[in-house]
């Protein structure tokens, strides 16, 4: 007797997985997705990923809960529900801590002694892990100057004018040590995984 194949898929897809799979994003979209999310988990604390964040952004659209609207861009309109997330949570935190002003600054009383805001600033670990990385892509730039320039100035913050000004590189210098960097990264699997 023929066996019959289970026509249930028991894989578990992450949502980054379906949006790929479906077309909705593509391999550079989510690339640049990770960046923003990054940006916009800056200054949440660590239970509050970047990577949860853009999992549940992503989720959002998949299951229809936010739709695109004509003529927008699907990393735009990604990057509108991390800043939402990032409110929502800000919101409830906010309203965690009793709300009605509580957190203001400059509210007197016995009950803004108490209040307990969760603390921005990175932690330990964080910290360790943060510098652990950036060691591995020093070394794995190290014989690239002009990239590890590039790295500095992204650390400091500068724009892309500032640091190509700083380094004394021109546009299309900068532009093709950044294409370098973004290929590396690519190969060597540490900006897109898609698991």
């Amino acid at each position: 007797m023929p066996q019959i194949p289970s026509l249930v898929d028991d894989r578990v897809l992450r949502p980054a997985q379906t949006a790929l799979g479906l077309g909705l994003v593509s391999r550079m979209d989510l690339l640049r997705l990770k960046g923003i999310a990054r940006v916009y988990a800056r200054g949440l604390p660590p239970e509050m990923a970047w990577e949860d964040m853009l999992q549940e952004a992503l989720t959002r659209i998949v299951t229809g809960s936010r739709r695109r609207p004509e003529g927008l861009t699907t990393v735009a309109f990604v990057a509108g529900i991390l800043r939402s997330l990032r409110a929502e949570y800000w919101r409830r935190a906010t309203r965690g801590c009793g709300g009605n002003g509580r957190g203001a600054i400059g509210h007197e009383g016995e009950e803004s002694r108490e209040l307990a805001l969760p603390d921005p600033a990175a932690g330990p670990e964080r910290t360790l892990s943060a510098r652990q990385e950036l060691i591995a892509i020093r070394q794995l730039f190290a014989g690239d100057p002009t990239i590890l320039k590039i790295i500095e100035g992204l650390g400091e913050g500068l724009s892309a004018e500032q640091i190509r000004h700083a380094a004394g590189l021109s546009r299309t210098d900068y532009d093709s040590a950044r294409r370098r960097m973004r290929r590396t990264l690519l190969r060597e699997g540490l900006t897109c995984t898609t698991r």
